[in-house]
């Protein structure tokens, strides 16, 4: 694959932090709660921009076919992760009660610990990856386990449990009784004390670290280049807010999503042991040569794979979710 341009790359990366930094700015200054059809017209203004994006990918110098599809793979993919990671993010909200018009602070905080982490994994996995092209032979069996778990687990995510850190700071952080908007710190007689804030934000930041341990070898298993599984990762992350409030309640209705996410993991894993086989390095294993029956699957079959199965979970779900209400109603 050609490499892109590196003005290109510094370009997308800089307009990319001034949208982040726009947004947040205007998070910052109008707390509110978005109505939905605020919130719909910047899904699709982000959704179209990615669009826009991978297409631009397409036509540059060296761009092309490769690249582009590898995006669109990896965005997909990412942005299927996040919508499953808004159940946990609705879940924290109702368990620690945060105002509705702080909710937009406090998702857009988790966004940016989101972005810090994962630009810090994918460096780190970059870096793995040059030098060790058996951890794919991990990262593999790492999704299929994830996959595995989702099936097992996936009636567990209407409950959220505090993890022992989160509790072991309600007991030593000096807490008020209420939110003070969204401050972390506020006054109370004279004396400066945490607001439960403190402990949403962490919520929130360790559900992402959780989140990205996930996503970045899912889109390792779908491209390398550490350009594009960061670019899928921000254009995936940009508008989980105003899609937070715009799928609200739909959220429920999307009954078989991790079933779905399970079917896309657990096929992402298995193309990368089937990579790892047929550029094996290891010693112990065919002496160290790949295994020829090992197919290598082509990025456009992924990218049909990934399509495919989201549509079919969606479709399901929604016509699973309508049944359940008829029988409801009878």
């Amino acid at each position: 694959m050609q490499e892109l341009p590196t003005w290109f790359e510094v370009g997308t990366l800089v307009a990319l932090v001034g949208l982040l930094l726009a947004d947040l700015l205007v998070v910052g200054r109008r707390p509110h709660v978005p109505s939905t059809k605020e919130s719909a017209l910047w899904v699709g203004f982000y959704v179209a921009l990615a669009v826009v994006f991978g297409v631009v990918m397409l036509l540059i110098p060296g761009g092309g076919t490769e690249p582009s599809s590898e995006f669109f793979a990896g965005w997909i993919t990412e942005y299927s992760l996040s919508v499953d990671n808004l159940f946990v993010f609705v879940i924290i909200m109702s368990r620690f009660a945060v105002p509705a018009e702080d909710q937009q602070k406090v998702l857009m905080v988790g966004i940016l610990i989101a972005l810090v982490l994962r630009g810090i994994f994918i460096l780190l996995g970059a870096a793995v990856i040059e030098q060790f092209s058996w951890v794919f032979y991990i990262f593999g069996a790492f999704l299929i386990y994830t996959a595995v778990k989702l099936v097992l687990d996936r009636n567990d995510d209407e409950e959220y449990e505090d993890n022992a850190l989160i509790r072991r700071m309600r007991k030593v952080l000096p807490l008020t009784e209420s939110y003070d908007g969204a401050k972390v710190r506020t006054e109370v007689d004279g004396k400066k004390l945490f607001t439960p804030m403190i402990i949403v934000f962490f919520a929130i930041g360790s559900t992402d670290l959780l989140f990205a341990l996930d996503s970045i070898p899912a889109i390792f298993g779908l491209t390398e280049d550490p350009f594009l599984v960061y670019t899928a990762n921000i254009f995936a992350l940009m508008g989980l807010r105003q899609l937070y409030f715009l799928l609200g309640g739909l959220l429920d209705r999307l009954v078989y999503l991790s079933i779905g996410l399970a079917v896309v993991l657990g096929g992402i894993g298995v193309k990368l042991v089937l990579e790892a086989l047929h550029t094996n390095e290891l010693p112990f294993l065919n002496g160290g040569e790949g295994f020829s029956w090992a197919p290598e699957v082509p990025i456009w079959v992924s990218l049909v794979f990934i399509v495919a199965v989201l549509a079919i979970t969606t479709v399901a779900s929604l016509l699973r979710s309508r049944q359940l209400e008829r029988r409801g109603q009878a």
